[in-house]
């Protein structure tokens, strides 16, 4: 099993709150959709012939793309590539991008899954983190996906935005689930460094959430996610009985997968590649054969500390029959060691051979993560 993730590196405008790659000159598409399309053949060895099991358009805006820029890249995959007839197919889309004619035009195409990258339902909130849809646009979005026929539709919210309160948060929450969506992802906001936001905040001219009030919101977020029937299987992420991102989960498995397009990450159990944060450099690598990416050899240490990162944020937890038979009954030791003073304090529970986060724990998992890393 393995996964394709395509990055489309493009925005019609930028986010106060993003640090991913992104461009805001559509003009370059047309080049790039060529060098995406030449990657996918140059690099079709990588996953030596695993079945594709999932494809995921990320971004970026892959909402951005017109249909025909879409067939290419599909054309490229499904020619090169071995994708099970099921395979989990996502793209993410911005609320504004999701008109009839849109979705009329993409519906005939592999998609059967959506992404849709909503943040909040209330347009101060949007306005600050410079978000190009309102409140409205964000509802109608999901209706009119529902209503063009895709019925695994995911919505991304944020937490512990500028003068946020918790009342507010629960408003947002519960519109979220008045639209029959089958997956939530939810995060709390961070203040990456370089960002607008960030030089907004060391200005002093937003009003951050305090530590304690966000973890209020993130508890409030897991009592309304079980009382509407969704299960919480990873920090972040919450959906209906059978609707889990299968993308994702691949990734907290730690399953193969390649990533194309600037930027994109790509593994395959042993080793780690990165391509180049440019479009410009990467066409032009791209067009003259030439190195677009850099890789490193993951030892031991990197691949243990990998797993318990990804393993124990999800609700599976963190394998200790897994962990043994990959890594050997001395990382098995030291994990069980670090791990007791959590088991003893509540925040980490051990029970069927798994260590699994409390809901204590949660709050404190980067901390807990940390401990059980081996430097």
């Amino acid at each position: 099993m393995a996964g394709i993730y395509i990055h489309i590196p493009f925005c019609k405008k930028r986010c106060t709150y993003c640090d991913f790659y992104t461009e805001v000159e559509p003009q370059l598409i047309p080049n790039l959709i060529d060098s995406i399309v030449k990657e996918l053949q140059i690099r079709k060895d990588y996953l030596q012939n695993e079945i594709i099991h999932t494809i995921y358009f990320g971004g970026g805006t892959p909402s951005i793309l017109n249909k025909s820029q879409f067939e290419l890249i599909f054309d490229a995959i499904y020619k090169m590539y071995n994708v099970a007839d099921d395979a989990e197919i996502t793209f993410e889309a911005n609320p504004d991008d999701l008109t009839t004619d849109f979705l009329a035009s993409v519906r005939p195409l592999p998609f059967n899954r959506m992404s849709i990258g909503i943040q909040s339902f209330d347009d101060t909130d949007l306005k600050r983190i410079n978000r190009r849809h309102s409140g409205k646009e964000a509802i109608d979005a999901v209706k009119n996906a529902q209503n063009a026929g895709f019925s695994n539709i995911s919505i991304d919210l944020i937490y512990g935005l500028p003068n946020q309160t918790l009342t507010a948060w629960e408003k947002q929450i519960d519109t979220a689930f008045t639209l029959n969506v089958q997956h939530i992802s939810a995060y709390g906001l961070t203040y990456e460094e370089g960002t607008a936001l960030w030089k907004q905040r060391e200005k002093g001219l937003v009003k951050t959430v305090d530590d304690d009030s966000m973890n209020d919101m993130y508890l409030l977020l897991i009592e309304k996610v079980k009382q509407n029937g969704f299960e919480a299987y990873e920090i972040s992420n919450f959906s209906l009985p059978n609707h889990r991102s299968q993308h994702n989960t691949s990734y907290w498995k730690q399953q193969p997968y390649i990533g194309i397009g600037p930027s994109a990450h790509s593994y395959n159990l042993t080793s780690r590649q990165w391509n180049v944060s440019s479009i410009t450099t990467y066409n032009k690598a791209i067009a003259e054969n030439g190195i677009f990416f850099e890789s490193e050899t993951l030892s031991t240490n990197d691949r243990y500390n990998d797993f318990i990162m990804v393993s124990l944020r999800t609700s599976d937890g963190i394998d200790l029959r897994l962990l043994e038979n990959e890594f050997g009954v001395e990382f098995k030791d030291y994990c069980l060691q670090n791990v007791q003073k959590f088991i003893k304090t509540n925040k980490v529970d051990y029970s069927n051979g798994r260590l699994c986060l409390s809901s204590q724990g949660v709050q404190i998992s980067n901390l807990i993560i940390m401990d059980l890393m081996r430097v």
